[in-house]
């Protein structure tokens, strides 16, 4: 990589022009710029552009003015800076050449586009302009069924879903200069990451045939950029970091054990989550079947919820089953919704895949609304095994908390969707790929069970669903337990059981200091309707797991597969794997690092 050993070429370089021209040398002269911007890859450009920006008002060239080298030398320079910093820039890309031409042609329209940070920024806005181009040609096929356009129009909204956060990641980049810009790349590998999920997602909706292949073609060039983006930032980021003299805030270990809770929520919050107590809690709303609340439902609730609400809004609700479809709305955020407990305030429905509705509608309840946090709560769905997918929850709430909730249904039972997410103290409980999506989700103190299925089913805790190595997405499942439900310890015999199996090519799971029963199968993994399939480009991780199937030394040989060691398995602990300073010094509980000393 051009960033790489630059201190050392940049003292080779000194020494020959000190042996060559002795004490004549001219600093700054024009040829030691072109050897360094040849060595470093642009990236000393970078910063002297930005410094110079403070001082010229954005015009880097102008830093150099004093030196008046020839005007051809100066055009070579910038040319020369400029390749270098997109061959920097898309040197770790999948798709090289795609991101080589895009930068060339974006900084050939917008002469102001010479600097990776504005590279960076205008691939995209590309991803934005492409979707755009996208969704016209997607609604502009022909569909013969009433299920291709209910699908058509699942897909209209998750490219906007998809629009508004590329919206936010310009917004930041925009907003953020080099120093700071450490700062923000959680964000935006958390929006980018997110895109990815949503352009997948829109492919997942339709049935293998012509127009899933025609609508998967229109979508191949924004998913193309989408993933240089990711892989762009990575690069940009590592080298601001090398060359920064300040402290950073990627923590591996935290500075003395901590069982707190995550860190973006306020101390009022934390105050309120360490009681389920009404008058402790100060709710806005409460909700109670039998009337002694303000409403009845959840949904009612939710109407009378503000959509601008300072600080955070609290809907208390009563034990009792609730029979309804809840949908928390992006604009509901930083919303708390407590219980009496997860086995008596339960969120129920029956929607499944059976019934002709597609996977991603089934959800008893859909938590869209950033910082979204539940307590002892249960949610359901009771479609059954012959439901097949049917799932109890969906989760795309970035920063959201689950402390003491239950999850329960058969086949894809929690839809960790998009964003980071953390659960703590829960149950869940399935059969099939019954812990699955492309979220960022730390699993931590939690029951896993495997309950009885239909007959000759294999089961399988997880499906991780990333869909490129760059995206910042996984499951980590920490010092949690997983076992037999009660309906099948007794047959367990009779279905074989595994830890996950891979969605996606890029599929990532991390299972460490955890007790694995023996429900699970020795090998631990299971192929994907067992062929090869991503089993060279998954990561599935292990670490210092405990109980009868916790030994590794039967588990599948997969290129993809490890069993971690401690530095390993740090990575993928709270703060680093969801840029934990979102999970700071508060009240739930949360263990930042491992449990092993």
């Amino acid at each position: 990589m051009a960033f790489q050993d630059f201190d050392k070429i940049q003292e080779r370089v000194n020494a020959e022009r000190k042996r060559k021209f002795r004490k004549k040398i001219i600093i700054g002269s024009v040829s030691l710029l072109v050897v360094v911007a040849a060595v470093i890859g642009g990236a000393f450009a970078y910063v002297s552009y930005e410094k110079g920006k403070n001082n010229n008002n954005g015009h880097s060239q102008t830093a150099n003015a004093s030196q008046k080298p020839p005007v051809s030398a100066a055009q070579s320079v910038k040319h020369a800076s400029l390749d270098q910093i997109v061959e920097t820039l898309c040197n770790a890309t999948l798709y090289r050449q795609n991101c080589e031409q895009t930068l060339h042609e974006n900084a050939k329209n917008d002469t102001t586009l010479s600097n990776p940070r504005a590279l960076v920024r205008s691939t995209i806005e590309e991803v934005k302009v492409d979707l755009d181009k996208v969704i016209e040609k997607v609604l502009g096929f022909e569909t013969k069924s009433q299920e291709d356009k209910d699908a058509i129009a699942q897909c209209q909204l998750l490219v906007d879903e998809a629009k508004e956060e590329l919206a936010e990641s310009v917004s930041k980049v925009n907003e953020t200069d080099v120093k700071n810009f450490a700062k923000i790349v959680p964000d935006l590998n958390n929006w980018l990451s997110a895109v990815m999920s949503y352009q997948e997602t829109c492919l997942d909706g339709f049935e293998d045939g012509k127009l899933k292949s025609n609508i998967q073609k229109s979508f191949n060039s924004s998913q193309i950029l989408t993933s240089n983006s990711l892989a762009m930032i990575k690069s940009l980021d590592s080298y601001l970091s090398s060359i920064s003299n300040a402290p950073t805030t990627r923590h591996l270990l935290e500075s003395k054990p901590s069982d707190q809770i995550p860190s973006w929520v306020s101390k009022e919050d934390r105050r309120m989550l360490r009681a389920v107590d009404v008058n402790v809690l100060k709710p806005n709303a409460i909700v109670a079947k039998d009337g002694s609340g303000n409403f009845t439902t959840i949904n009612a609730a939710l109407i009378a919820m503000p959509e601008k609400y300072e600080g955070r809004y609290i809907i208390y609700i009563k034990q009792g089953i609730y029979d309804e479809t809840v949908i928390v709305d992006k604009k509901k955020v930083n919303l708390t919704m407590v219980g009496d407990g997860s086995q008596k305030t339960i969120v129920t429905g029956n929607k499944s895949v059976a019934k002709k509705i597609r996977t991603f509608l089934t959800a008893t309840f859909v938590a869209q609304g950033e910082g979204f946090m539940a307590q002892s709560m249960g949610f359901k769905n009771t479609a059954g095994p012959e439901g097949h997918q049917a799932v109890a929850i969906r989760v795309q709430s970035d920063r959201s908390i689950f402390l003491n909730c239950r999850f329960e249904s058969y086949q894809d039972t929690l839809y960790a969707y998009t964003h980071r997410q953390y659960y703590r103290s829960c149950v869940i409980i399935g059969t099939i790929d019954f812990i699955f999506g492309d979220a960022a989700a730390v699993f931590q103190n939690c029951n896993i069970f495997i309950r009885k299925g239909l007959p000759g089913q294999k089961n399988t805790v997880t499906a991780q669903g990333r869909v490129d190595k760059f995206q910042t997405t996984g499951f980590v499942i920490h010092n949690c337990k997983i076992a037999s439900h009660e309906d099948l310890q007794p047959l367990k015999s009779e279905f074989r059981s595994y830890l996950g199996r891979p969605w996606k090519k890029y599929s990532r799971t991390v299972v460490m200091e955890s007790t694995i029963g023996d429900v699970i199968d020795p090998s631990g993994w299971l192929r994907w309707e067992e062929t090869d399939f991503a089993i060279d480009t998954l990561f599935y991780g292990e670490f210092k797991n405990n109980g009868p199937s916790g030994e590794v030394s039967s588990r599948i040989k997969w290129p993809g597969f490890k069993v971690m060691n401690k530095e390993e398995a740090l990575k993928f602990t709270v703060r680093p794997f969801l840029q934990g300073d979102w999970i700071n010094s508060t009240s739930s509980p949360v263990k930042f690092g491992l449990y092993e000393p």
